[in-house]
């Protein structure tokens, strides 16, 4: 299963945004890695390509995908109706590591990664360890029973206070459901999807 396994800050600091989480070193360093980082002026201008690139490298690790599935991805939400930026997050965020995540089940999307390639994570009532599993609405998705006793599961359930509109989840039965397909407003991911459809569309 190909993931990312580098370096999670180096990475979060080129963006200058926590997108693996919470993380004490980029509240001291938030600047981008190396010797110049901290000298934004010595940077050159950015062209437009490497607007595009960059955006598109940051949803890519956010969401935890390597860029063959990202691509599929793309073609997939520019084939069907709306917006195909903001399709694009939709199809993200319906991936079942981040719905693990978006429950609380997971404190990130690497934990709910592994949670789920472990089998701890059914929907529907059977067993799934496929990460980039793509939910629909009205699929459910439930800790297996056998897990709940989990400490990492318990953890971050008792942590946990976000909420999102088209989840619903019980915490007594650590069992959830997709209740629909997140609109972009609902997304609280700082991505600018149309650099990235702009990127592909060349």
């Amino acid at each position: 299963m190909a993931r990312y396994i580098g370096p999670k800050t180096r990475i979060a600091r080129k963006f200058k945004e926590p997108i693996f989480g919470p993380d004490k070193w980029m509240e001291r360093k938030p600047h981008a890695p190396g010797q110049h980082g901290p000298n934004a002026r010595r940077r050159r201008t950015e062209s437009e390509y490497k607007l595009q690139l960059t955006e598109k490298q940051k949803a890519k690790y956010t969401y935890g995908i390597l860029e063959r599935q990202f691509r599929k991805m793309f073609v997939k939400a520019a084939s069907k109706k709306g917006i195909t930026g903001a399709v694009l997050l939709s199809l993200c965020e319906a991936r079942l590591d981040n719905t693990v995540y978006r429950l609380g089940i997971a404190p990130t999307r690497r934990a709910a990664r592994q949670l789920v390639g472990h089998g701890h994570i059914t929907v529907n009532k059977h067993v799934v360890n496929v990460a980039s599993y793509s939910l629909r609405p009205g699929d459910e998705v439930a800790v297996r029973e056998r897990s709940r006793s989990l400490e990492a599961i318990t953890s971050s359930l008792s942590t946990n206070t976000n909420r999102f509109d088209w989840l619903d989840f019980n915490p007594a039965t650590m069992t959830g459901k997709m209740i629909a397909m997140p609109e972009r407003a609902q997304i609280p991911e700082n991505i600018r999807e149309q650099l990235i459809v702009e990127l592909y569309s060349k």
